[in-house]
C-alpha cells in the first residue's frame, strides 16, 4: 500500500491577468522508503503540487481546484489548517530551496530546532529537546555541534545551512520529506555531499522522499521513480532508464539535450596569437575582521586572494572555477575594482587599473563591465528596462537624447528580447529574461573586457544553455575578452577555452579546457571534476 496517493490534483492562481492552471490534473503514488524525482523548468509546477498537498499556496490568489492526495488514510486536501497541521512538519516535512530566507536569521539554530520539536511534541521538556536537536545536527555532520547549537544561521557556510535545514525537517522524524531544490545554490563538492547525506538518512530511516529539482543529473541519481511536468501537467515518467535511455517526449529530450556535456564548439574558440588584454601580477586582496567599540582592533585577517598571477588573451573566454569560499569573486572583483586589492598590478587593455584616480577609473569603466550573479539584486526594481538600458548610454555620453530609443532597441535585439517590453520593471520578467537585460546592460558602453560572476547558476537547464549560446554569439560578434566565473564545470567546459582552479585565495592549477578536463593534475582539481552530477541509469 503506497504512503502518499495523489490523483487528479488541479490548482489555480487567480490574478488580474485572469486563471492561471498551475497544476493541471497531476497523479503519482509514493510508497515508504521511495524516493520520487519531479522536474522541469521554472513555472512547469513541480514545487506548488507539493506545496498544495501542506496548504502552502497562498489563498488568494491560490485555489485548490480538485483532486486527492491521500496519505496513510488521511485526504490531505480535505483537512482544515489545525488538522493538517497535525502532519505539517511533523509526519511530513519540508527542505527548502534556500535555507538563508527559511531559516529565522535573529533565532540561533539550536532554539529553531528546539522550537519545531516542541511544537509538535508539547510534553516534551526543553533539556529533552535540545539533546534531539544536538543529535540531529550531529547526524547531518555538523562538527563540534554543542558549540554550533547557539550559533546564528549566518554564521554558517551555504552547505552548512543546508544541512540544518535537512535536521529541521528530521528532528521530528518524518515519514516523508520534500526537498524543494535544496542543492540549487551549492558548489559540485557541497552538492555531492548532501546529495549523500540525503541518500544516507533516507535509508537508514526508510523514509519517503519526493525531490523537486531542475537538474536531471541531480535527479538521476537520486530517484527511483521520476516525473516530467511542463505548463502543469506530468508529460513523461518512469524509471531514470525510461526516462534517459527512452525517453518518448519532446520536452524530457529537450531538457536532456540542453545539459552541456561537450566542449566549445569550433566555431566560437579564440585566436591564440592574440596578445594577452588582461594582466594580473600577484594580486593581493585581504579583508580584516575587526572588533572594539569603533572596529579598530583586528582580530583576524581572510586572505581571499592570495598573490595571484594570470593572464587573459584578446578574444578569450577564460573560466575561473573552485568552491564557495575559494576568492574567485573577489578576484574577479578586484579586477574592475568594485573590490580594492592591497597589492600587485593589474592591465585592463591600456588602463592600470590600480593607479587611476576616481575620475579616471569612473571614465576606464566604459571599458569592462561585470554580469552579475543575481540580476534581480543587481537591477534597479524602480527603473523601467528603458531607463536601466538609457543610462550608461547618457552617463558616458555614447548617445543623444533623440538616439537613446534606438540604442536601446538595437541593445534589446541583441540580447533576444523583445522591444515591446522597454518600459516593463525587471519584476515582470522571468530569471532569463532578467540575465538578458543585465548582459545588455553590460553590453550598452560596447566594453573591450567582462567579468561575468556565476551568470547562470540560478537558471534551469533550458534557460541556462540559451543564456551560454548568448554570450558565445555575443563574445564572437564584439570580439569581447572575458572572465567567466563558476561552480559549474560542465558550463565551463563548453563555455570557456582556458580554466583557472582556485582554492583558498590561490590558484592551483591553470590549463586549456580539454586538457584540464581529460587530464586533471592536482588532486583539488580531480575532486571538483569527479563531483560533477552524471546522468547514468543503472
Amino acid at each position: 500500500m503506497s504512503l502518499l496517493n495523489v490523483k487528479n490534483l488541479r490548482t489555480s492562481f487567480y490574478t488580474r491577468e485572469g486563471q492561471t492552471l498551475a497544476v493541471d490534473d497531476v497523479s503519482f503514488s509514493l510508497n515508504k522508503g521511495e524516493v520520487l524525482g519531479i522536474v522541469g523548468e521554472s513555472g512547469s509546477g513541480k514545487s506548488v503540487a507539493c506545496y498544495s498537498l501542506l496548504g502552502l499556496v497562498p489563498s488568494p490568489p491560490g485555489k485548490i481546484e480538485g483532486g486527492s492526495a491521500i496519505f496513510d488514510g488521511k485526504d490531505l486536501l480535505k483537512l482544515n489548517e489545525k488538522a493538517l497541521r497535525a502532519y505539517r512538519g511533523n509526519r511530513i516535512a519540508m527542505i527548502f530551496q534556500d535555507p538563508m530566507t527559511s531559516l529565522n536569521p535573529f533565532m540561533r539554530v539550536g532554539d529553531q530546532l528546539i522550537e519545531a520539536l516542541r511544537c509538535h511534541n508539547k510534553t516534551l521538556s526543553k533539556k529533552a529537546a535540545k539533546e534531539k536537536a544536538l543529535s540531529a545536527l550531529e547526524e547531518v555532520g555538523i562538527n563540534n555541534a554543542r558549540e554550533r547549537i547557539d550559533s546564528y544561521p549566518h554564521e554558517f557556510s551555504g552547505g552548512m545551512r543546508q544541512r540544518v535545514m535537512i535536521a529541521m525537517a528530521l528532528v521530528t522524524e518524518p515519514e516523508l520529506i520534500i526537498a524543494d531544490e535544496p542543492t540549487t545554490a551549492l558548489d559540485v563538492t557541497v552538492q555531492k555531499q548532501i546529495l549523500q547525506l540525503l541518500k544516507d538518512l533516507q535509508a537508514s530511516h526508510d523514509l519517503a522522499v519526493i525531490f523537486i529539482t531542475h537538474d536531471l543529473g541531480v535527479v538521476a541519481d537520486m530517484a527511483k521513480h521520476i516525473l516530467v511536468m511542463k505548463n502543469g501537467r506530468v508529460v513523461e515518467e518512469g524509471s531514470p532508464a525510461d526516462i534517459f535511455e527512452n525517453c518518448s517526449h519532446p520536452y524530457t529530450r529537450k531538457l536532456i539535450a540542453a545539459i552541456p556535456q561537450s566542449a566549445k564548439p569550433d566555431e566560437f574558440k579564440y585566436d591564440s596569437s592574440h596578445e594577452d588584454f588582461v594582466e594580473a601580477k600577484n594580486v593581493v586582496t585581504h579583508f580584516n575582521n575587526t572588533r572594539g567599540l569603533f572596529r579598530q582592533r583586528i582580530v583576524s585577517t581572510v586572505k581571499a586572494v592570495d598573490d595571484i598571477s594570470l593572464n587573459i588573451r584578446e578574444g578569450e573566454i577564460f573560466g575561473l572555477v573552485g568552491e564557495s569560499g575559494s576568492g574567485k569573486s573577489t578576484f574577479g572583483r578586484s579586477l574592475i575594482r568594485l573590490v580594492e586589492s592591497q597589492a600587485g598590478d593589474i592591465r585592463i587593455g591600456k588602463h592600470r587599473i590600480r593607479e587611476l584616480g576616481n575620475t579616471s577609473l569612473r571614465e576606464a569603466r566604459r571599458d569592462f563591465q561585470m554580469i552579475f550573479q543575481d540580476p534581480y539584486a543587481s537591477l534597479n526594481p524602480r527603473m523601467t528596462v528603458f531607463d536601466t538600458l538609457a543610462e550608461p548610454l547618457l552617463l558616458h555620453k555614447l548617445a543623444k537624447k533623440n538616439e537613446v530609443l534606438e540604442r536601446v532597441n538595437h541593445l534589446m535585439d541583441e540580447v533576444g528580447l523583445e522591444r515591446k517590453h522597454i518600459r516593463k520593471y525587471p519584476h515582470e520578467f522571468s530569471g532569463g529574461q532578467r540575465q538578458r537585460i543585465a548582459i545588455a546592460r553590460a553590453l550598452a558602453v560596447e566594453p573591450r573586457f567582462i567579468v561575468a560572476d556565476e551568470p547562470v547558476s540560478a537558471l534551469d537547464v533550458t534557460i541556462q544553455a540559451q543564456i551560454l549560446d548568448l554570450l558565445l554569439k555575443l563574445a564572437k560578434k564584439h570580439q569581447l575578452t572575458m572572465l567567466f566565473i563558476s561552480h559549474d564545470l560542465s558550463v565551463v567546459r563548453y563555455l570557456c577555452d582556458r580554466v583557472a582552479v582556485m582554492q583558498h585565495g590561490k590558484i592551483v592549477e591553470i590549463e586549456e579546457t580539454e586538457k584540464l578536463f581529460l587530464s586533471p593534475q592536482q588532486p583539488y582539481t580531480q575532486k571538483l571534476l569527479s563531483a560533477i552530477p552524471r546522468i547514468h541509469t543503472n
